[in-house]
C-alpha cells in the first residue's frame, strides 16, 4: 500500500512539473477565465442544440479553471510563496470553480433536459464536482503530509481515504462520459480530447 501511495504522489507532482514546459503566462501574470458556466434558466424546457452547448462550455470552463489551477500549483511547488495578488486570485479561482460546478448542477436539477441526456448531464456533474473535490483535498493532504514528514510522522491512511472517498470519480465513469459526449458529438476540450 505505501508503494501505490508513494507512486500516486510521484506521478501528481511529475504531471505537475510536466505541466511547466507548456504553461505560457502573458507577462509573468496568471490571468483568471473571465466567465464561467451559467444560465437564468429555471422550470425551463430545455433544447439538445442548446443542452450540448450548456455541457460544452461546463466543460470547457472547468479544463481551464483546472488548468489555471496548474499554474498557481507550480509556484507553490517550486518553493516559492504565493505573493498577495496571487494568493487572492488563488482563491477567487477557488470560488470560480465551485461556482461553475453549482451553476451546471443547479442547471440540470431545475429545468426539464432532453431525452437521453438527465443521467449522463447529472454523471457529469457528479463526476467533474468529485474531481474538483478530490484535487483540493488531495493538494491539502500531500502538504499535510510534507509538513508532518519534515517532524517524522508520517500517516498514508488520509491520502488512502481521499482516493477512496468519492467511488464516482474513476476510470470507469470517465469512459462512460467520455462516450457519451461522441454519442451526442460534443466537442470539448475536456478529458484531453482537443487542445
Amino acid at each position: 500500500m505505501k508503494k501505490l501511495c508513494f507512486s500516486l504522489i510521484i506521478i501528481f507532482l511529475l504531471g505537475a512539473c510536466s505541466y511547466q514546459e507548456s504553461t505560457k503566462e502573458a507577462s509573468g501574470k496568471i490571468v483568471l477565465p473571465t466567465s464561467i458556466f451559467s444560465s437564468s434558466k429555471n422550470n425551463a424546457l430545455i433544447d439538445e442544440k442548446e443542452m450540448k452547448e450548456s455541457i460544452q462550455t461546463y466543460l470547457d470552463t472547468n479544463e481551464d479553471l483546472s488548468n489555471t489551477g496548474d499554474q498557481f500549483e507550480e509556484i507553490m511547488e517550486s518553493d516559492q510563496k504565493l505573493n498577495k495578488a496571487q494568493a487572492k486570485k488563488f482563491e477567487q479561482l477557488k470560488d470560480l470553480v465551485k461556482a461553475n460546478d453549482h451553476n451546471f448542477s443547479t442547471y440540470i436539477s431545475h429545468n426539464t433536459l432532453p431525452e437521453g441526456y438527465k443521467k449522463d448531464s447529472e454523471r457529469i456533474s457528479r463526476y467533474i464536482m468529485g474531481s474538483n473535490q478530490i484535487l483540493d483535498e488531495l493538494d491539502q493532504a500531500i502538504d499535510d503530509m510534507v509538513e508532518h514528514m519534515s517532524e517524522g510522522d508520517f500517516s498514508e491512511t488520509e491520502i488512502e481515504s481521499l482516493m477512496n472517498k468519492n467511488k464516482s470519480v474513476n476510470g470507469r465513469e470517465q469512459i462512460k462520459i467520455e462516450s457519451f459526449l461522441d454519442d451526442k458529438n460534443i466537442d470539448t476540450k475536456a478529458f484531453g480530447r482537443k487542445s
